[in-house]
């Protein structure tokens, strides 16, 4: 009787002699093919959840199968480790976001450690610790002096309860997500990099990660967003402020005929003039600073407009005269700060002619509807011909483009231009709990960059949040200091980098980490771009997108020769797990149900939707509890087994028993006594070496389900096997297949078989080709097209005999009753269709 695997003992003592062993340190020096595996880095928010666990995992087998392949692999880890949690457990808790983050990093690290991971630790690094955020610093420095920072004025979200930026994300209906204060639209001295300078660049290598998923390529495009459009003058007829004109920009000029009104920005230089002689004007004006800065915030607001009185006169025609509305839904910040409104095709137009009462004409057909009456209840934006538009009527939607930029150019009032959606990145945030920016403000020099031998700039650790606000800009000396240029007094810069700064450039730092400076290039270069990079799709955009500028930034100064990140991409699906409500309304926890009932007072639970694992709605499911009861392996099988890795995963206590079952199975088929007697067993020696090359296919493919079932199918086989040399072979054989997956009982069941080293540092099984030649084939056999019977016979055999066998076969000599069919067609070794 094989004994019982015990997890506990094994997990702890395996992932000690790993340690010890220092087994997955990446050597630079190697020289084995290097492969580079990561997993996006955490966020120390406090505990890990089974999201973490599902991708860990992932990564976690193919680079343990990569190192079994003959490469040197290098599966770093590291923390996320600046942001905003951090300064509102400072301010909730009373304590220093540096202490808490701190802590939170010791007990996940903890927690990534009891599951296995073959994870580089002697590179580890956080982002908030002055030996990685120095490095930034000075390549902040390095895009200054190069021309890829700047500084300007741009519109911001402001709390003005807590006094500082807030991220768009922060924003919510209108009001800050913690102070609960409406947010006004200001404009602030910001620090941007000058991403759009690559912009063309950047949207042609999407085309050229062939490795990326085709939505995530879809998104950058999109987000990118390069178009041709119009930039054009409108006349204005006379009026009081004496402006003679308003330059607009669109990128549908095809549907000019289609324009009922203007719309520009509150900040546009008319709407300046025209709130000097009106309460009303600037009242409006006030109002519109109480909205998002965003597109997309934009899209969902309420459409406001104000009615200046002015009019545009059409370009194509004099008679018709356009009113000219300050509105809210239009931002300085994108285009010319005006635009030309057409109600029948902008869905944020439709919505602000229907408020206003204004014409909706219809300038673009989709086949059906061509009058001009617009009596839809959403606007038409997609394809079609042209109507209602005199010289462009039935012309596509392309060839109107054309046209009008073509007149508007040979009539003087306006070019056609290339735009981007894209804009600069602005970095700067109004936080202490971020990089400091290494800039120094002096009234006689302007901003001038922090001396190279004085980084890092580092944190003040005597800071208070008991008022709101940013607490550098209060601390009484940090931000004081002498100008490097001139001597005089000056002021350091106080806010802080976008943490998305400090994400863009880590997976560089854990290729190469000299103390000097932040990498050294031709080492970097022996490990990027990361061969496969995997995460969650809701870092789709930006965080890639800087990555991607990062690394093309860092080549145009000659720092680095690569200029994408990501060789490969994944993005996994969630971890998903049922909601409970109590009767009272309250989110209940899963540990505080069962049976459908609350565990505490016996009610009824109202169970809710299958949902992605949150803390807000509590049906987190916390991996520690779980690998106390079934070992790291039975979780690692699990977060592999159950759906194909880009789909949600449903967690459920069923899931992981079973897991620990075949756990269990996997560990008495390698400690069953080895065979003394017993002749061949050819069938399972090939379904071995079937499951050797598909498993190793699958896990390269990232289709690790796939890898699970092959490897289910192998034990069962192995299970029902009589003693004998393949048997063992093959169950020998199983635990390297299985280590990729389940270490820990693999490198045990590796002792019990006397295999040397650690199981970790083995090959992969090598592949017999002329075992995976099937000797026999499967031939369906149809009568009239429809499935009847099947034939095992001979690969190759000749069409006779394969027609003789079928007749021959019971079920089809029943079904001719006998009659002699009309047609027997024979698609050698693989089917028969008997047409009677």
């Amino acid at each position: 009787m094989a004994s019982r695997f015990n997890p506990l003992k094994a997990d702890a003592a395996w992932q000690k002699a790993w340690d010890e062993n220092r087994t997955f340190a990446a050597r630079d020096d190697s020289p084995k093919p290097k492969s580079y595996v990561l997993e996006m880095f955490p966020y120390p928010s406090g505990r890990i959840h089974m999201g973490h666990v599902r991708n860990y995992t992932m990564g976690d087998v193919l680079a343990r199968f990569r190192r079994m392949t003959g490469h040197e692999v290098l599966h770093p880890m590291g923390w996320d480790a600046f942001g905003m949690p951090a300064e509102n457990a400072a301010m909730e808790r009373n304590v220093h976001p540096g202490n808490w983050t701190r802590q939170n990093i010791a007990t996940m690290k903890a927690q990534l450690k009891r599951l296995g991971f073959a994870l580089d630790w002697t590179r580890e690094l956080a982002t908030c610790e002055p030996e990685y955020y120095g490095h930034e610093q000075a390549l902040f420095l390095d895009f200054l002096e190069a021309g890829l920072v700047y500084r300007k004025e741009s519109a911001v979200n402001w709390d003005p309860v807590d006094m500082t930026v807030l991220a768009n994300e922060q924003v919510i209906d209108g009001r800050g997500w913690r102070s609960g204060a409406l947010i006004e639209r200001r404009k602030l001295s910001q620090w941007f990099l000058k991403i759009t300078q690559f912009a063309d660049d950047l949207l042609r290598g999407v085309q050229g990660l062939e490795h990326w998923p085709d939505k995530v390529k879809l998104m950058q495009e999109n987000w990118i967003g390069k178009s041709q459009g119009l930039q054009f003058r409108f006349a204005l007829a006379a009026n009081e402020i004496g402006a003679s004109e308003v330059e607009v920009f669109t990128t549908r000029p095809d549907t000019i005929f289609g324009s009922s009104f203007v719309a520009i920005a509150a900040d546009h230089p008319i709407a300046q003039k025209l709130a000097v002689d009106s309460a009303e004007v600037q009242t409006f004006i006030e109002r519109c600073k109480q909205g998002g800065t965003t597109a997309a915030e934009l899209e969902t607001q309420e459409k406001l407009g104000f009615d200046t009185g002015l009019r545009a006169v059409h370009p194509f025609d004099s008679t018709l005269n356009l009113p000219v509305y300050i509105a809210n839904f239009v931002l300085m910040d994108y285009g010319t700060g005006a635009v030309f409104g057409v109600p029948a095709h902008d869905q944020r137009d439709f919505e602000f002619a229907t408020k206003y009462a204004l014409p909706i004409r219809r300038v673009v057909s989709d086949g059906d509807k061509t009058d001009p009456a617009f009596t839809d209840t959403e606007a038409y934006s997609g394809p079609g011909t042209l109507v209602n538009s005199h010289f462009l009527d039935g012309m596509d939607v392309a060839d109107a483009k054309r046209e009008v930029i073509t007149r508007a150019e040979a009539g003087g009032w306006g070019n056609g231009q290339t735009v981007w959606r894209l804009r600069d990145w602005g970095v700067s945030r109004q936080r202490y709990w971020g990089t400091p920016i290494p800039i120094i403000h002096c009234d006689a020099c302007g901003p001038v960059g922090v001396p190279r031998d004085q980084l890092p700039v580092t944190l003040p650790e005597d800071v208070s949040f008991d008022v709101p606000g940013n607490p550098l800009d209060r601390h009484p000396t940090w931000k004081h200091v002498d100008c490097p240029s001139c001597g005089a007094p000056a002021r350091r810069e106080t806010d802080t980098l976008d943490t998305f700064v400090d994400s863009s450039w880590y997976f560089i730092r854990f290729a190469s980490q000299p103390k000097d400076r932040p990498f050294d290039k031709a080492v970097a270069e022996q490990w990027l771009p990361v061969g496969q990079y995997i995460g969650g799709v809701e870092h789709a955009i930006l965080h890639l997108l800087y990555a991607r500028f990062f690394t093309r930034a860092l080549q145009h100064i000659g720092k680095l020769d690569v200029a994408e990140p990501f060789g490969g991409l994944f993005t996994q699906g969630m971890v998903t797990h049922e909601t409970y409500k109590a009767p009272d309304g309250r989110w209940l926890s899963p540990e505080e149900v069962r049976s459908g009932k609350v565990v505490e007072t016996g009610e009824t639970v109202t169970i809710g939707r299958i949902e992605k694992m949150s803390k807000s709605k509590k049906n987190t499911v916390d991996p520690e509890p779980i690998v106390d009861q079934y070992g790291a392996d039975a979780v690692r099988w699990f977060m592999l087994s159950d759906s194909p890795p880009e789909r949600d995963l449903e967690w459920s206590e069923n899931g992981i028993e079973g897991a620990w079952r075949f756990v269990q199975r996997v560990w008495r088929v390698v400690d069953a006594e080895p065979s003394v007697a017993g002749g061949e067993n050819l069938e399972l020696r090939k379904l071995l070496h079937r499951t050797i090359k598909g498993v190793a296919d699958d896990v390269e493919a990232l289709h690790f389900n796939k890898a699970v079932a092959k490897l289910f199918t192998l034990v069962g086989a192995i299970e029902k096997a009589a003693p004998s040399a393949d048997r063992d072979a093959a169950a020998r054989t199983l635990v390297l297949l299985v280590s990729p997956m389940i270490p820990h009982l693999a490198e045990e069941a590796w002792v019990r078989l006397g295999g040397e080293g650690l199981i970790a540092d083995a090959a992969w099984p090598e592949v017999n080709p002329a075992l995976l030649v099937d000797d026999e084939v499967t031939i369906a056999v149809q009568v009239n097209g429809k499935l009847r019977d099947t034939l095992v016979m001979p690969k190759g055999a000749a069409k006779d005999i394969i027609e003789a066998a079928a007749l021959a076969s019971d079920k089809i000599v029943r079904l001719l009753e006998g009659n002699m069919p009309k047609k027997v067609i024979v698609v050698p070794d693989r089917l028969v269709n008997i047409v009677l």
